[in-house]
């Protein structure tokens, strides 16, 4: 008895660390402007915590147009994603602390293959695949991060 009261006790304490859904992320605009000065926004979660950052769209089976979620690094380095038990697929553009695009790469559903930057960058925002290349934002795009 007093094992099984000692385990519901733990349980109850670790409960608000070892949630399985991850909180509701603030969301913000964000303005991509593209060398021709013409100007996109995407309602992106925000991602600043690493376990915002480390959940990210897993198990989203629809991420509408127009959204997104940036992450936010604590300094600039090599980025590494991959779209684990994500079900939608993504792109993904890494921006170095200016707020330059230096790559966009498409992610496929469920893949484990590790999509890395090729400089040391600060941000990832992460739309529903295609997103990028139907709107003409490329390599070199600014970024204006909220």
């Amino acid at each position: 008895m007093k094992k099984t009261a000692l385990l519901i006790a733990v349980l109850l304490l670790l409960t608000p660390f070892i949630s399985c859904k991850p909180q509701k992320l603030p969301v913000k605009d964000v303005k991509i402007i593209r060398q021709d000065g013409t100007e996109f926004t995407v309602a992106a979660e925000i991602a600043i915590k690493p376990e915002d950052r480390n959940h990210g769209f897993m198990e989203r089976k629809t991420i509408p147009d127009g959204t997104g979620m940036l992450f936010i690094f604590e300094r600039d380095q090599l980025l590494s994603f991959w779209m684990k038990n994500t079900p939608h697929p993504l792109s993904i553009a890494y921006i170095d602390s200016k707020g330059k695009i230096r790559n966009i790469f498409d992610m496929n559903p469920y893949s484990t293959d590790s999509i890395i930057s090729t400089v040391s960058v600060r941000y990832a925002l992460e739309v529903p695949q295609g997103w990028y290349k139907k709107n003409g934002i490329t390599e070199g795009d600014t970024v204006i991060l909220p």
